[in-house]
């Protein structure tokens, strides 16, 4: 029986989560939305948090009329949040709200010293340095839930003598490359003039995954997949340059690594989020399938192609991003960010969200000492 707390419970990774939950029979300590008070008061009917909270205020009272017959207190904002983050009662905090806001909750969890089943990129990509020196200070773990890390997590546990998680050191494991799959997005094959034209309506018509809006975008411009390179960097200690793409359109290989005898394995599997969010939650053990089995005579065939970086050059970006270090991951993450909202809102087309982003890389930023550095550069790139 495992108590958790869910940061991000009404979107993708969220929703996914209780239905892992409720198969079960885990009980959750506090539940955690941005604004979708009616959802969240479903979730609350169902799974009975002690505590939830809603980022958007108006929204937080629109919830506390909702629930008002219940017993259960209604926060609100970031304070609510890191409050939710930090509550004793919790085994595993999993955060899986979308955007910096997941930055302090997950630094407050492992102050707290929960385990943290991690599906907010942004906490590394902007964060790392102090995420990972933070779990390490405070005996928490970092327990990724995105596909891609996941695979990688997985990957190590083969060879790891004992359960093994990060932030423990994973160069005593013989790991040597880490390749990240991509499923290439909605637009794989066009050209960057092609790209020049397509509509928010085309960007959203991802051909494996369903996620949010957000996520979709930064699929359809692979920088999901640049921000899971600085990821990944921090949480298996491997070096950018050791870390390598391909475009895999099956989306069955989730990501392989290599050893140093050059020894490659790889996690497969259909794809479905409830995998990865399941072993993050029953970490070191695995639970009963909640998906179907794969069916490999059934897929018939497995590809991999090269990015094309011309057409698609937020990978090169990243990559760049934390390179240089110090401010630019953050900087990269919060350009990326601001330039994915306005082409929601249809204020600049599809190609200038690299654009903004390698505008962002030719700045120059102030050292980086604490989370308030980081949050001011954060605030300073998404002006304009």
């Amino acid at each position: 029986m495992k108590t958790l707390t869910i940061l991000g419970s009404t979107g993708s990774i969220g929703t996914q989560a209780l239905d892992v939950v409720a198969k079960r029979g885990w009980r959750v300590a506090a539940l955690a939305a941005h604004s979708n008070a009616k959802l969240l008061e479903e979730q609350i009917r169902q799974f009975h948090p002690a505590t939830v909270a809603l980022f958007d205020e108006t929204a937080a009272r629109d919830l506390r009329d909702r629930v008002r017959d219940l017993d259960v207190t209604v926060l609100s904002g970031m304070d609510g949040l890191c409050t939710l983050a930090q509550l004793p009662k919790a085994d595993v905090v999993l955060n899986a709200v979308v955007g910096m806001v997941g930055l302090l909750p997950t630094l407050q969890a492992l102050r707290a010293g929960h385990d943290v089943a991690l599906a907010n990129k942004e906490t590394l990509v902007a964060g790392g340095e102090l995420v990972m020196q933070t779990a390490r200070e405070h005996g928490a773990r970092l327990l990724p839930v995105d596909s891609e890390h996941s695979a990688i997590f997985q990957c190590l546990q083969a060879t790891a003598k004992g359960a093994w998680a990060p932030p423990q050191p994973s160069a005593s494991l013989g790991l040597s490359r880490v390749i990240l799959t991509a499923s290439g997005g909605p637009f794989f094959g066009k050209t960057a003039e092609e790209l020049r034209t397509v509509t928010l309506e085309d960007a959203l018509r991802h051909p494996n995954w369903s996620m949010g809006q957000k996520i979709t975008i930064d699929s359809a411009t692979m920088m999901n997949k640049g921000l899971e390179l600085i990821e990944a960097k921090w949480l298996f200690d491997v070096a950018p340059e050791n870390i390598d793409i391909v475009v895999h359109r099956e989306s069955i290989v989730h990501s392989l690594i290599e050893f140093t005898d050059n020894s490659v394995l790889a996690q497969m599997g259909v794809p479905d989020m409830r995998i990865p969010i399941q072993f993050a939650l029953t970490w070191p053990d695995r639970g009963e399938p909640p998906v179907r089995r794969l069916d490999l005579a059934e897929i018939g065939k497995l590809t991999f192609f090269k990015p094309d970086n011309e057409a698609f050059p937020a990978i090169e970006l990243c990559r760049r991003a934390i390179e240089k270090g110090g401010a630019y991951p953050a900087a990269v993450n919060a350009a990326n960010e601001q330039a994915n909202w306005l082409f929601r809102q249809g204020k600049i087309p599809f190609y200038a969200i690299s654009e903004r982003v390698a505008e962002t890389l030719e700045r120059s930023f102030p050292p980086i000492s604490s989370v308030d550095d980081i949050l001011a550069v954060d605030e300073d790139c998404r002006k304009g």
